[in-house]
């Protein structure tokens, strides 16, 4: 799976079920990224019931597209349950993680622009 700068060669046409195989098969990397370039990047993060969401907030705007899974969510000071369909935005720098994983949990993830590299 290409995890560097795309180019503008054209389009790229990727398969969830190829991603997800990709990412089951080392389960000690808990995000596995598709797609980068200077505007976005994506990518599938996995956690499993019971698991803790260690994340911090980011500089970038976040989106997540709830694939599978059930849990809660802390955005700030509120919580929201997660279920399979939602799409949920965090805004760059707003505190947020998933808790009460109660069935391993499975997310679509966008960085506009793309996420900083640690």
């Amino acid at each position: 799976m290409p995890t560097n700068e795309q180019t503008n060669s054209g389009p790229e046409i990727f398969e969830v079920a190829a991603l997800l195989k990709t990412i089951k098969s080392n389960e000690s990397k808990a995000y596995l990224e598709f797609i980068r370039n200077k505007a976005l990047s994506v990518g599938i993060y996995r956690l499993a019931a019971g698991e803790v969401d260690r994340q911090k907030p980011h500089t970038e705007d976040e989106i997540y597209y709830v694939l599978s899974g059930q849990a809660q969510m802390q955005i700030a000071d509120r919580q929201h349950e997660v279920r399979p369909g939602q799409v949920i935005l965090v805004e760059a720098n707003m505190p947020h993680r998933f808790h009460t994983i109660t069935q391993d949990l499975t997310l679509l993830v966008f960085f506009a622009p793309a996420e900083a590299m640690p």
